[in-house]
Formats: structure tokens, C-alpha cells, sequence
């Protein structure tokens, strides 16, 4: 059985930083992309930054030069360190791990941006 699971959510001030984290377990083979999505409420999902297991990224414009994503492939964890946050950014995240024949999706990690 494989679990995804994600932690580092939380309330943070326009400006601020916060770093999510996450980690997928169990038996798991041949993990292709690590990253993360977002919804925030009356949206749908969109992709935030994902990492290939040969280092190549992607990520939504809105967020490029303010977010970094990391991926450690021994450990299978992928890291979103988020800096110069907005209001906007608010949402729940969701880490993701896409192999050759499923993606894995984690339950979430809230993430909001407010004074």
C-alpha cells in the first residue's frame, strides 16, 4: 500500500515564507514526476511545481522566482519552499507522484495567506 503524505501547511502573512513537505511510502516503483497541485476554493486543481526524476522542472507562472521545488529520488520525498507569498497563493496543496502506471495523490496541506 502506498502513502503520500504531506505536512508544513499553515497561516502565514503576505510576504512570508513557508515550506511544504512530503513523502511517499510503501511500495512504490519507478516514481517518474514528484510535485505539487493546488485548489483553492471554487477552482479547480491546477499544477503548482513539479520535479522529474531527471531533475527537470515545471512550474505555474504565477509562482516562478517565488517558489523552489526539491526532490530527494533516494528518499522519495519532494520539498516546495514558498517565499514573497500573496493572498492569492491561498489553497489547499496537494503533493503528487506519478509512476508509469498510476499517480498517487496525498490528502492536502492548507495553505493560507492573510494579515
Amino acid at each position: 500500500q502506498v502513502q503520500v503524505m504531506e505536512s508544513g501547511g499553515g497561516l502565514v502573512e503576505p510576504g512570508g515564507s513557508l515550506r511544504l513537505s512530503c513523502a511517499a511510502s510503501g511500495e512504490i516503483f519507478s516514481i517518474n514526476a514528484m510535485g505539487w497541485y493546488r485548489q483553492a476554493p471554487g477552482k479547480e486543481r491546477e499544477l503548482v511545481a513539479v520535479v522529474y526524476s531527471d531533475s527537470g522542472t515545471v512550474y505555474q507562472d504565477s509562482v516562478k522566482g517565488r517558489f523552489t521545488v526539491s526532490r530527494d529520488n533516494a528518499k522519495n520525498t519532494v520539498s516546495l519552499q514558498m517565499n514573497s507569498l500573496k493572498p492569492e497563493d491561498t489553497a489547499v496543496y496537494y503533493c503528487y507522484t506519478n509512476t508509469p502506471w498510476v499517480d498517487y495523490w496525498g490528502k492536502g496541506t492548507l495553505v493560507s495567506v492573510s494579515s
